[in-house]
């Protein structure tokens, strides 16, 4: 039997998913992601690969909603960070828009891309300003600019080569890298 939820026609676990990811119940969800075996697996394929109309699959809606824990569940179970909408639109692009703090920096742990773009040419920093999300406009700027810290520009950096990074520079990438994520957590002044 299948239900319909956002305009989408699901199998019982697809349908269980989404009304988990809509009410908020993180603990339903590992359950059902957890049971799930290899007989159900073949036959349903790919849980996370269920969209609507507009191609919103249960990370975008708990984007969408603010739901970190449950995005972060999501993607630990196999759910694409990056996956798009029918228009362009990533989990980074709705969490932003809807003023999502926290699950913006969520999925930039998880390694969204900052730099998607929508139909329009939209990046999630451009929503942000767009709908005066303000803290996730900073919070996006702030990734934008320490990820062109960790990816020097080629041409710069190796005049025009595309030789691979010294260990050095890599080093420094990666330092880079775990001072951002100190400084993700905590809150915005």
């Amino acid at each position: 039997m299948e239900a319909v939820v956002l305009g989408i026609a699901m199998t019982t676990k697809q349908d269980e998913i989404f009304d988990s990811v809509l009410s908020g119940d993180l603990e339903n969800i590992k359950h059902l992601l957890e049971s799930n075996d290899a007989t159900e697996e073949s036959e349903e394929q790919d849980l996370f690969g269920k969209v609507d109309e507009m191609g919103r699959n249960a990370l975008m809606v708990a984007s969408m909603l603010g739901k970190s824990s449950i995005v972060r569940e999501l993607v630990k179970q196999g759910a694409r960070v990056d996956g798009h909408t029918v228009r362009g639109y990533t989990s980074l692009h709705l969490a932003a828009c809807w003023g999502h703090l926290d699950t913006v920096r969520t999925l930039l742990e998880l390694g969204a891309d900052t730099q998607a773009e929508t139909f329009r040419g939209e990046r999630p920093v451009d929503l942000a300003r767009k709908y005066s999300q303000t803290d996730c406009c900073d919070c996006l700027t702030q990734a934008e600019h320490e990820q062109e810290d960790i990816i020097p520009d080629s041409e710069e950096t190796h005049a025009g080569s595309r030789d691979t990074l010294s260990t050095k520079e890599v080093d420094t990438a990666s330092q880079k890298t775990q001072r951002a994520k100190h400084l993700k957590k905590k809150p915005t002044l």
